[in-house]
Order: structure tokens, then sequence, then C-alpha cells
């Protein structure tokens, strides 16, 4: 099902974006240098690779500003896991001197603990 409504949400996405590399594949010249009639640096590009270009540099930078915005939640996780690892580790020795029954004492090595309370 999930995959049926991908491909009903991305097949009108690849059609616009096929259309959109047809309709405008005329050169367009890109230039960083606003001020100068003859720039020194710029490039003679198909618009849509330009679109593309700058659709895909967001995604990349959008992309690096979540994950440094997580960085707070991905520090949580790793120092809860690491708590949840010692507390398993506590809870397997503190098993070993559980008592065998219900209702008996816990004895330890010299020692006389008192029995539980009911």
């Amino acid at each position: 099902m999930v995959r049926f409504l991908k491909s009903l949400v991305l097949l009108p996405i690849a059609v616009l974006v096929i259309l959109l590399a047809v309709a405008n594949r005329d050169p367009v010249r890109l230039s960083l240098d606003p001020f100068s009639p003859d720039p020194v640096f710029s490039v003679t590009l198909p618009l849509y690779a330009i679109v593309f270009g700058a659709v895909a540099l967001g995604i990349v930078v959008g992309g690096i500003f979540a994950w440094l915005g997580q960085g707070k939640a991905r520090r949580q996780v790793r120092h809860r896991g690491r708590e949840i690892r010692r507390l398993e580790g506590e809870t397997e020795r503190l098993k070993a001197y559980a008592p065998p029954e219900p209702g008996t004492a816990l004895t330890l090595p010299g020692r006389t603990a008192l029995p539980a309370p009911r």
C-alpha cells in the first residue's frame, strides 16, 4: 500500500520534472558579479540544470542544518544508552544474589538477611 502511495505521489512529480527539463533547455548565463557587464566568473548552462542544482543545494544545506539541530537529542540518546547498559549490568550482578525461592532469606557470605516483607 505504501509503495502504491509513493508511486502515486512521485509519478506526477517525475512528469513535472521531465516537462521542466524539456521546456527549459535554452542556455542561461549564471554570473556572480552583479556590477560588471562582462563578468569574470560566469557559466552558461541550461535553465533546468541551474534550477536542479539550486534545489539539490537547498536539500543538502537543509539536511546539514537539520542534522546539526538534532545534536542535543543524539547526545541524550547516547547518554541514555550508556545508562541502560550500566543498569542492565547492575541488574545481572544483583540477580546472582537473589533468593532461590520466594519467602526465603537472602544470604551473603558471612551475613544473614531478614526475609522479604509480605
